[in-house]
């Protein structure tokens, strides 16, 4: 199913109305060179100029022109050799017409229809880039050094950008689905995979190929270790052994572009040792609280702190920690082992609008996002809205680092047990994520393919009878 052009006709027609003057600049995605400009990567468009003008092709800009109610495309027509290399396309006017703008120019021109705006006045709005080819066309364009480009971009733009993307409708949540339905397939592929004496990048290959099949692409660089305690390890360079565990982040980008976003966590041996197991339920019942916290209008923020609770009640009774467990969550000594959010938006973007600023996308107006430690990670703090798609994704981690130099700086000393933590520096970490929409009557879960997640339930698809 595609997006009809009357959504992209109507989300622009808000986006007009709520920005109120001025000239909307939007700056498609070009190529870039791997290592020379003919070895590119896979192209991905911006997810800002799919969302409103929907066109998946390279070398391409707009402009919404609010007080002159105008709507550009730019762009050049192909040349024989583009065709030769690439094979045709639609004419620029043709892509236009497909999502309701009807005038188009050539890219040579939107340098003097910017400067003309200028002259006149207008204020020119632009979203903050992320790619440097976009800071150095921004510098042409507008004469803001790149360095100054975030800074100067418009908040009235991002914040009217956000109000629109924060709450999907029932299309958008449809192709979320899809792509979390192809994300657990690709778990269930690694539980059917993992194995002592596999290496890491045999499972990732198995998993990577789910996607690839479905003739889809990754949604984010997959993560898929043994060495769970390195949030983000992208590297696959080490063998499965009995007693290890396997940490799986991994997620599939169907067509429309919408992503997924699932971990895993499981043995690679038959079953978890004793002390996987209890540390694995633990971070159950963590992220079950944090589950029971999702009601409209309350915070997102209480569900972290109900998640990072629960850490702190299962390591005190592990003897790792003392104290109150719900006073560790509030002041952050919880962040020893949980030092990352427990959520974020999903949508276009894997992380939903990373780029426009985590102040607009997950906080409210009067929230400020901390700067301390473990809470300076919670990418999604404010009270939740219906439409709003986002991870639960609580993680129970033994970094060895992190634990020297916590303790050196007796940090919450109060609250931890330093002296017990010496037999749990290789433990690594584990964590389970899965993906909610947020309904007028609660959360949803997404998805029509059930994921495991109890240590029963990994079992089984692990080690089918």
């Amino acid at each position: 199913m595609d997006i009809n052009k009357d959504y992209y006709i109507k989300r622009r027609a808000r986006l007009k109305k709520d920005v109120g003057t001025g000239l909307l600049l939007f700056l498609g995605n070009g190529e870039v060179g791997m290592n020379y400009a003919d070895n590119t990567y896979r192209f991905r468009q911006d997810s800002s100029f799919l969302y409103f003008f929907g066109l998946d092709y390279t070398g391409l800009a707009a402009v919404i022109d609010i007080d002159a109610d105008s709507e550009i495309v730019f762009g050049n027509e192909l040349t024989i050799d583009d065709i030769v290399w690439t094979g045709t396309q639609p004419t620029l006017r043709e892509k236009a017409l497909a999502v309701g703008v009807s005038k188009t120019l050539p890219m040579s021109e939107l340098a003097s229809y910017i400067q003309s705006a200028l002259r006149k006045g207008q204020p020119v709005h632009f979203l903050p880039p992320y790619r440097g080819d976009h800071r150095v066309w921004l510098w042409e364009l507008l004469q803001i050094e790149p360095a100054a480009q975030t800074e100067k971009a418009s908040v009235e733009f991002i914040k009217a950008v956000v109000s629109q993307r924060n709450h999907k409708d029932e299309a958008e949540i449809r192709f979320i689905e899809e792509s979390v339905d192809l994300s657990t397939e690709m778990h269930l592929a690694a539980y059917r995979t993992v194995r002592p004496g596999i290496h890491e990048s045999q499972v990732a290959a198995v998993v990577e190929e789910v996607a690839c099949r479905h003739g889809n692409a990754l949604a984010f660089p997959t993560i898929a270790t043994v060495q769970g305690q390195v949030l983000h390890n992208h590297g696959f360079i080490h063998d499965l052994n009995d007693g290890d565990i396997f940490l799986l982040d991994a997620g599939a980008e169907t067509r429309m572009h919408y992503a997924g976003d699932l971990s895993s966590s499981m043995p690679v041996s038959e079953c978890f040792t004793d002390r996987q197991a209890e540390v694995y339920n633990i971070h159950l019942r963590s992220f079950y609280a944090a589950v029971n916290k999702l009601q409209v209008g309350v915070p997102f923020r209480e569900a972290h702190i109900a998640a990072a609770t629960e850490i702190a009640r299962g390591m005190k009774d592990l003897g790792l920690m003392k104290g109150d467990p719900a006073e560790a969550a509030e002041c952050g000594a919880y962040a020893l082992f949980f030092p990352c959010g427990l959520g974020h938006m999903v949508g276009l973007d894997v992380h939903d609008m990373e780029n426009l600023g985590e102040q607009y996308v997950g906080y409210a107006e009067a929230q400020v996002k901390s700067t301390q430690f473990g809470f300076k990670s919670l990418r999604l703090a404010r009270p939740l809205e219906p439409g709003f798609v986002f991870t639960i994704e609580p993680g129970v981690y033994f970094i060895p680092e992190l634990i020297d130099k916590w303790q050196a700086e007796h940090q919450f000393d109060d609250f931890i047990c330093y002296d017990k933590l010496a037999s749990w520096r290789n433990f690594t970490g584990l964590r389970n994520e899965l993906n909610y929409v947020m309904t007028p009557t609660g959360a949803r879960l997404l998805g029509t393919i059930k994921k495991p997640m109890t240590i029963e339930e990994v079992y089984a698809t692990k080690n089918p009878s």
